[in-house]
């Protein structure tokens, strides 16, 4: 009776073998490549990417993106005159990534953070100048959280020129991302879109722009519930076209010092709210729909432009992550800047907006008002989940790949040791 269960045992060891051996052949793909790992090891069953953020097991693309568009892996060199720039969007989860890039990214010479300081030392090994311009190392150097039309025109200047910072440059001269700007003689600007994940300034260093986005939702409740707690941001300069705009172009949505205690209400019923679709707003193009001049163009058609120049802008990014998937976004910003951090990120399912209880018509009008962050939103989780397959896809393929040549090797120094004894005997 104990040589058959033996046996029986024996068998199934055999089967379990045999069809682990069958599945690599038959289905070598990244997927089957996971089912074997998942069925030699239960250890290593969870992926860390999929369960930390509850990633449907089944990502169905909605958008066609080339693979110029999904690949992402910059030649970042710290030691040169390159330049990471973090365009950090209100209530985005900015905060919380900006720490990691001073605090937790294993570096040659680590950004300095003296206990009581907000801002952070990162300097290039052996220079006394930074690779990084965001809150937590340069300060808000071009305003208080400055959108694409203001950094894009005023980094190169800032860094370049290496003067005392100018916190309201003209547009003359200076290069802007994803565009080149050249003047008619009429003294209009010439935009031809379409260029690389960065672009130089006169002196030859490359900026690489970077940034988080959220739901909208979510990033929408989560600003009223700081307006609410006193939060104004009236140090934002919104320069655009050289200038701020005007009361008349840019009215305040309260009358005293701020709008600390303002219910959810009164928050969506001011129309001039900049919280209103505010990510698209942040990473467009100002300057294409006349700045904050409404009368340039019909609203339709400023809609229009603005979400196709957020797209765009976006999509042409050197990197962008997303609140709800910070494992994954760790993971690109390393395969992009080559680049790794010393701790991984901490996934937040519970957030001041995530407590706010509203109804399904609350809701829908928080949608309704912030309609194009909706959409940037969606075309932003497909850009970005698709690039996270693709580049794990690479990962697998690349590491397929050390493996087959391994193997190689060590079947050529097989046959040679053979050879050797061959000929010795």
């Amino acid at each position: 009776m104990e040589d058959r269960s033996h046996k029986v045992l024996l068998a199934l060891v055999m089967l379990f073998l045999f069809a682990v051996i069958v599945l690599q052949y038959v289905c070598p793909g990244t997927e089957c490549q996971l089912l074997r790992l998942r069925a030699l090891s239960p250890a290593a069953a969870a992926d860390p990417y999929r369960a930390e953020d509850e990633t449907p097991a089944r990502f169905v693309p909605r958008f066609n993106f080339s693979a110029d568009d999904l690949l992402r892996r910059v030649d970042f060199n710290i030691k040169g005159d390159d330049l990471i720039v973090f365009l950090h969007i209100q209530k985005t989860g900015g905060t919380p990534f900006g720490r990691h890039l001073v605090r937790n990214i294993q570096l040659e010479q680590p950004c300095e953070c003296r206990a009581g300081q907000k801002k952070c030392t990162c300097h290039r090994p052996g220079k006394r100048e930074t690779w990084l311009f965001s809150r937590f190392s340069t300060g808000w150097s071009c305003g208080l959280h400055a959108d694409w039309t203001e950094l894009t025109n005023c980094v190169p200047s800032v860094v370049d020129s290496k003067k005392e910072v100018r916190l309201r440059p003209s547009r003359h001269g200076l290069c802007r991302v994803g565009v080149r700007g050249e003047r008619d003689p009429k003294g209009q600007w010439l935009r031809h879109m379409g260029l690389n994940t960065l672009f130089s300034s006169p002196l030859g260093r490359n900026f690489y722009y970077i940034t988080i986005l959220r739901d909208p939702v979510s990033r929408y409740l989560s600003e009223w519930r700081h307006v609410q707690r006193g939060a104004t941001w009236k140090a934002s300069l919104h320069v655009c076209d050289g200038r701020s705009p005007t009361t008349e172009e840019l009215p305040s949505c309260y009358t005293g010092d701020d709008w600390s205690g303002c219910s959810l209400q009164e928050f969506m019923d001011c129309p001039y709210n900049l919280a209103n679709n505010r990510q698209v707003r942040m990473l467009s193009d100002l300057s294409l729909v006349g700045c904050y001049n409404l009368s340039v163009m019909p609203e339709e058609q400023r809609n229009k432009v603005l979400l196709d120049s957020a797209k765009e802008n976006l999509k042409r990014m050197a990197f962008f992550g997303l609140t709800e998937f910070q494992r994954k976004t760790q993971y690109l910003f390393e395969k992009t800047f080559n680049m790794n951090f010393i701790s991984p990120f901490t996934q937040y399912n519970s957030t001041r907006a995530s407590s706010v209880e509203i109804d399904k018509q609350t809701q829908q009008r928080i949608e309704a008002l912030n309609f194009l962050d909706m959409e940037l939103y969606d075309y932003a989780k497909d850009l970005f989940l698709q690039r996270y397959q693709y580049m794990r896809q690479k990962e697998h393929q690349e590491a397929r790949r050390k493996r087959q040549e391994q193997r190689k090797i060590l079947r050529a120094k097989q046959a040679q040791l053979r050879e050797q004894g061959e000929n010795s005997s």
